[in-house]
C-alpha cells in the first residue's frame, strides 16, 4: 500500500470523513464551531443516557404495503385500490390484538411488535397545519413547499420546516441546545453514519461522521508505528498544535485538531467496545446499527449523556420493480432493527435508545404500470424500552378509490394520494421531549408545533413515549 500523503488523502482523512466537507467549509465561513460558547441549556439536566436513532428511509417507503389492514371490507378497499401490487391476505404477518398485518418480509419487526419493544403511527406526513380534503384541493398555500418533491420533502423531513428551504436540521436544533450535557467538546452529540445531512446540521453544531465498519476514521497513516510514520506524526503534531495568530489559519488548523483528538478518542473507545458481530446479519444497515451499539457501549468513555445518530437508508424510490425490491428492502430493515434491539438489550441500553423511521413520503396507492409513485401520507415505526410498544398510533386511513364510489375522505386524487391526519411535527416533537427538551423550547426546535400542539397542556403530542 502507498504511503503517500496526497493533499486530497489528508483532506479527506481529516476533516471530510469526521466533519464532512460541505460542513467543514460551511464551518469555517460561519467561524463558530470550535469557538462559540455553549448555549444556555433550559433543557431537562440530568446524569441518565438517552440517544435518538434516526433511520431515513430516502426516496419514500411505500408504506401502505408495510402495514396492512386484515379485516375483511378494510382488505377487500386495499388490494382494489392496490391492483397489482397488493400484498396477498393469507400471507399478511398479523399483529397481535389489531386487524392489521405486516408484510411478509418482517418478521422481525412483528416480533418487536408483539413484544412490546416496537410501535407504529400511521398517516403520518409534513403539514404547515392541520388540513381537510377541500382546503387541500383548493388552497395551494396551506401545502407544503415542493410537496412530491424529493429534495423539498427530505429536506422537510429533516428540518420540520414545511413553507421555507431551511438548512439547519431539526437534529442539529436540538444538539445546539443540549451540547453542554456531554463532557467531551471534540465529539459533537450528533453522530453520522451517512456524512453530511441536513437533519443534524445546527447553528453551532454539526455532525461527527463515522464509518459503519471501521468506526473513526482520522489522518490517513496517522499513528502508525513504522520509523517513517512516526516522523510524519510528529510533523503533522506540530503544525497541527502550533499557535496560529491569523483568526482564519486557526479555526481551519483548530477543525483538523479537534478531528485528531476526537478520532483518538473514539478509536481508544472502541477498542474495548464489544464487537457484537454474532448478532449481525452482513448488510449495510446492519453493519452501521451494530458500529451504534458500540459507540453507545462506549458512552461514559465518550463523556456522552445525549447522543443522535443518523443513518440514511437509501432504495426506496420504488417506481418501477416494487414488488421484488420492497421485500428485498424491508427484510434488510426488519433484520436490523431487531438485531440492533437484540444488541441495546445486550449492552444494558434497550431503556435509553429510541430509534425512529423517517421518509420523504409515502407513495400512491395505484399502480403506475411496473411500481409506484410519489404521494404524501405514510406510515412510520418507533422503537425502544421507552416507546408504548405493541400499538398503531394516529389514524389509519382508509383506502378507498373504488370505481364510481367518491373518493375517501384521505384521497387527495384518484391515484390514491392520502392526506396526512398527523403531522411530523408532533412526532418529532414527543422525540425531543422524551430527550430532555423543556415543553417552552418546542417552538424553537419545531416553529409551526404551535399549529399541533399546546406545550403546556401536559400530555405528549401522540403518546407513543412513557
Amino acid at each position: 500500500m502507498s504511503s503517500k500523503l496526497s493533499r486530497r488523502n489528508f483532506i479527506r482523512k481529516t476533516s471530510c470523513a469526521a466533519l464532512g466537507s460541505t460542513t467543514l467549509i460551511s464551518t469555517l465561513t460561519n467561524l463558530k464551531f470550535l469557538n462559540a460558547a455553549a448555549i444556555s441549556n433550559s433543557a431537562t439536566q440530568g446524569d441518565d443516557y438517552k440517544a435518538l436513532v434516526c433511520l431515513l428511509l430516502t426516496g419514500g417507503n411505500d408504506s401502505f404495503n408495510m402495514l396492512i389492514p386484515r379485516e375483511e371490507g378494510r382488505y377487500a378497499q386495499y388490494a382494489d385500490a392496490r391492483s397489482q401490487v397488493a400484498i396477498p391476505r393469507d400471507s399478511l404477518l398479523g399483529l397481535t390484538g389489531t386487524d392489521y398485518g405486516l408484510h411478509p418480509a418482517m418478521s422481525g419487526i412483528q416480533g418487536l411488535y408483539d413484544s412490546g419493544d416496537l410501535s407504529f403511527i400511521s398517516n403520518i406526513g409534513t403539514l404547515i397545519a392541520p388540513i381537510d380534503k377541500p382546503e387541500a384541493l383548493t388552497n395551494e398555500t396551506s401545502l407544503p413547499l415542493g410537496l412530491f418533491s424529493h429534495s423539498d420533502q427530505v429536506q422537510q423531513w429533516q428540518t420540520s420546516v414545511p413553507n421555507s428551504r431551511a438548512s439547519v436540521g431539526w437534529g442539529g436544533r436540538i444538539a445546539d441546545m443540549m451540547n453542554s450535557q456531554n463532557t467531551n467538546p471534540n465529539i459533537s452529540m450528533n453522530v453520522s453514519l451517512s456524512g453530511t445531512n441536513i437533519f443534524q446540521t445546527g447553528t453551532s453544531s454539526v455532525e461527527y461522521s463515522i464509518d459503519r465498519n471501521e468506526g473513526a476514521v482520522g489522518i490517513l497513516g496517522y499513528q502508525d508505528a513504522w520509523r517513517f510514520m512516526e516522523l510524519r506524526n510528529q510533523a503533522i503534531d506540530n503544525i497541527v498544535d502550533a499557535h496560529y495568530d491569523d483568526v482564519f489559519k486557526k479555526t481551519y488548523i483548530d477543525v483538523i485538531k479537534n478531528s485528531r483528538d476526537a478520532n483518538l478518542v473514539v478509536s481508544e473507545a472502541l477498542s474495548s467496545a464489544p464487537y457484537l458481530d454474532d448478532l449481525f446479519t452482513d448488510s449495510d444497515l446492519s453493519d452501521s446499527l451494530k458500529m451504534i451499539a458500540r459507540m453507545i457501549a462506549s458512552r461514559d468513555q465518550l463523556g456522552a449523556k445525549r447522543q443522535i445518530f443518523f443513518v440514511e437508508v437509501d432504495g426506496w424510490d420504488n417506481h418501477d420493480n416494487l414488488l421484488e425490491e420492497h421485500q428485498f428492502l424491508l427484510t434488510e430493515l426488519s433484520e436490523g432493527m431487531q438485531q440492533f434491539n437484540n444488541a441495546l438489550n445486550r449492552i444494558d441500553a434497550h431503556d435509553c435508545v429510541t430509534t425512529f423511521t423517517s421518509s420523504e413520503f409515502g407513495r400512491t396507492l395505484t399502480y403506475n404500470g411496473e411500481g409506484t409513485d410519489h404521494a404524501w401520507g405514510g406510515n412510520v415505526m418507533v422503537m425502544g424500552g421507552p416507546v408504548r410498544g405493541g400499538q398503531i398510533y394516529g389514524e389509519y386511513p382508509l383506502l378507498e378509490l373504488g370505481g364510481e364510489q367518491e373518493l375517501s375522505e384521505n384521497a387527495m386524487y384518484s391515484n390514491g394520494i392520502m392526506i396526512p391526519t398527523t403531522s411530523v411535527d408532533e412526532y418529532f416533537a414527543e422525540l425531543a421531549l422524551w430527550f430532555g427538551v423543556a415543553p417552552s423550547e418546542l417552538s424553537t426546535i419545531f416553529p409551526n408545533i404551535g399549529n399541533f400542539y399546546n406545550s403546556g397542556g401536559g400530555a405528549m403530542p401522540i403518546g407513543f413515549m412513557g
